[in-house]
């Protein structure tokens, strides 16, 4: 069960102390006074969002909040990936909050300019929050949910296509030499770990000799091998 209210004030609030300690009261009423049954696979996770049309001022549970409250009940804790500032990633929160809650929920979005909730595409953060479950191996604390609501594009197709970028994500950070990239890391080599962490984005195709067996058609000739990498720089 995940908890996010949309409660909080357009404008100028003064008191912003009551409503938080009302919802503090009635989460423990919800959650600590029901005990679920440990052995039932119900699990409780509470959801935190930055600002709501209508509470452009001020959200009663905002992250601090419900940071807090997750830690303190060691209930599971929800972060979206449209409900923090733009500027803000949800992979940069997830080892943070590994250290204080027993489990986190994630809603995979893909936010454009505010929380959008468009498609889920395989960018940069979705791969971010894929390599950060793998490299700390969070798969038995960390479920993933996909969150997109784009009504522009058919339903089912959002659907495949979301789910399939998020397991290419993981796929792909499964793939990674994260022992080597942590080694070169620990010894300060920051060098060697750059130019290994974006070869290992980019892995050559075919035989595993290593050589590239990529080909690309340019205007004289199709070329392949090291030739076709030397073309490909030229013109990217």
């Amino acid at each position: 069960m995940n908890i996010w209210i949309p409660d909080g004030m357009k404008d100028i609030t003064v008191d912003r102390l009551a409503p938080r300690q009302r919802l503090l009261e009635a989460l423990d009423e919800v959650i600590i006074a029901k005990k679920f049954d440990p052995g039932t696979p119900h699990r409780c996770g509470v959801e935190s969002k930055l600002f709501g049309i209508g509470a452009e001022s001020y959200t009663v549970g905002s992250n601090e909040f419900y940071m807090g409250y997750a830690a303190s009940r060691q209930t599971a804790l929800c972060l979206d990936a449209g409900h923090f500032h733009p500027t803000e990633v949800i992979s940069d929160k997830i080892s943070a909050a590994m250290l204080y809650v027993p489990r986190l929920l994630l809603h995979v979005s893909r936010p454009v300019r505010w929380d959008s909730d468009h498609v889920v595409l395989l960018d940069d953060e979705t791969q971010a929050i894929a390599s950060e479950i793998v490299r700390h191996n969070l798969f038995d604390r960390v479920h993933i949910g996909l969150d997109f609501f784009d009504a522009s594009i058919n339903r089912i197709a959002a659907w495949v296509i979301g789910t399939r970028n998020m397991k290419k994500a993981l796929l792909r950070a499964l793939l990674e030499p994260t022992d080597q990239l942590r080694q070169l890391e620990a010894s300060g080599d920051y060098t060697a770990r750059v130019w290994r962490y974006w070869k290992s984005k980019n892995p050559c195709r075919g035989r595993p000799s290593g050589k590239c067996i990529v080909s690309v058609t340019t205007r004289r000739q199709a070329v392949s091998g090291w030739k076709a990498c030397g073309h490909m720089k030229k013109r990217f």
